[in-house]
């Protein structure tokens, strides 16, 4: 019975390194979304850009473009925003969500950085955001012609994730039309 009572402690020990074990073989930024393959949630919000149009679910689709979980207070998003500026360039379009925060600083990060987006909504109260399961700022999705979720980053986008993951996507999704 000493023995049952000194076995069980360790036993338990053991499972618990090897579950850290395990863990730490997982890619920490894989956070797979449950949009994958459905329609992005309706929404409608309001405009960051004074006298624009606000930006709605109904904006994404007819082609292959990205969807980009942004913030004034977001220091990755600073980081992220010149691959933004040099994506737009090269002719992909990108939509913007200003994701838990005021319209105007959202739109100071557009006017003093560049604005990479073709629309661009504020999600003050973060309801959106919720709703595509955003964990935080930078995210950047990837929807399809017809408006479906086909792919999700978390965190800034690099040159590597850019050449790697998504641009051989999007042009997958782009021969698809």
């Amino acid at each position: 019975m000493k023995r049952l009572l000194f076995l069980t402690p360790v036993a338990l020990f053991v499972v618990l390194i090897g579950v850290f074990f395990v863990s730490l073989q997982r890619d920490p930024s894989l956070l797979p979304s449950m949009l994958i393959g459905k329609p992005v949630p309706a929404f409608n919000l309001p405009p960051v850009r004074p006298g624009d149009q606000g930006f709605a679910n109904a904006d994404l689709g007819g082609e292959p473009m990205l969807l980009n979980i942004y913030a004034s207070w977001c220091a990755a998003c600073r980081i992220e925003h010149p691959m933004l500026m040099r994506l737009r360039r090269e002719g992909v379009t990108i939509h913007g969500l200003d994701w838990k925060d005021e319209p105007e600083a959202g739109f100071g990060v557009l006017q003093n950085q560049g604005d990479p987006y073709a629309r661009v909504g504020n999600d003050r109260s973060g309801r959106v955001g919720i709703d595509l399961g955003v964990s935080g700022a930078p995210e950047t999705f990837v929807i399809d012609k017809a408006g479906k979720v086909r792919y999700r980053h978390v965190g800034a986008i690099s040159i590597e994730d850019w050449d790697q993951k998504i641009r051989p996507l999007m042009e997958r999704l782009k021969a698809e039309l």
